[in-house]
């Protein structure tokens, strides 16, 4: 678990992340080695699985900060990924105070929550423990996503949920929610994540949100968002391979008619 993350993030300093959910550590030393602050590593959709997590933390969590987007809101899959050495999680579906509530306490160790105790690889293998102990509650982030009308309407209670360290914004989740599936930029759409950013904003809340590519997070920079993940690793390695395939087409064509006209 890298150090520093959470007083970055809660200190407002800007983190420029993107979303890996290839299950590879190659890739993801790829993506570490790109100059990024943070991995957002999703393990809600595609196939990373606890295995690939782990060797994924191992390759690169000396190098960045690595957030797992755990699948749902439970109290496993929350302690599995930040014994395994997570910096941080990423809740998804969040949609109430209770249950962002629930999440922070999901990821801290008594008094402050109910995460279980066990020897994992954060704790080094139990050589670690006592001191893994002593800081997780101050260094663990917890961040969950708002992506949903029913959140939508419930963020002022959403935002003011103690030991939550960014309200991250799930714009496609929320636009299919409010019957405009893939519109981001629906009006419907625009109002809902307006709303809450002011909110957020009003509570001195961190926001974050996610952007296939730096154009599309930019508006969102300028306001203000400072948890900021751009790209994904499957279409960073799609668009790259087709550009290059459309270049080398090119380069036949000028060859081909070259070779007509010598």
């Amino acid at each position: 678990m890298i150090e520093g993350f959470r007083d970055r993030l809660r200190g407002g300093e800007t983190l420029h992340g993107t979303l890996l959910n290839l299950p590879s550590a190659a890739v993801a030393e790829v993506l570490a080695g790109a100059g990024f602050d943070w991995l957002f590593i999703d393990t809600e959709h595609g196939a990373i699985g606890a295995s690939a997590l782990v060797s994924i933390l191992q390759a690169v969590d000396r190098d960045l900060a690595c957030v797992v987007r755990v699948p749902a809101l439970e109290a496993g899959p929350i302690k599995r990924a930040l014994d395994l050495g997570a910096a941080g999680i990423i809740v998804p579906q969040v949609e109430t105070g209770e249950e962002a509530a629930r999440a922070v306490r999901f990821a801290r160790y008594a008094p402050d929550g109910e995460r279980g105790m066990g020897l994992a690889r954060a704790h080094g293998y139990g050589f670690a423990f006592s001191d893994y102990v002593a800081r997780a509650n101050d260094e663990i982030a917890v961040v969950i996503q708002v992506e949903h009308a029913r959140a939508v309407e419930n963020i002022d209670a959403i935002a003011a949920v103690a030991g939550l360290d960014a309200v991250f914004i799930g714009p496609y989740d929320l636009s299919a929610s409010l019957g405009h599936p893939g519109a981001i930029g629906h009006p419907a759409v625009v109002a809902a994540i307006d709303r809450v950013t002011r909110c957020c904003r009003a509570a001195g809340m961190p926001l974050g949100i996610f952007g296939a590519d730096a154009d599309a997070v930019a508006p969102y920079a300028k306001r203000g968002y400072t948890l900021i993940c751009a790209g994904v690793d499957c279409l960073l390695l799609g668009f790259g391979a087709r550009q290059l395939k459309q270049k080398l087409n090119a380069i036949e064509g000028e060859t081909s008619t070259d070779r007509e006209t010598g």
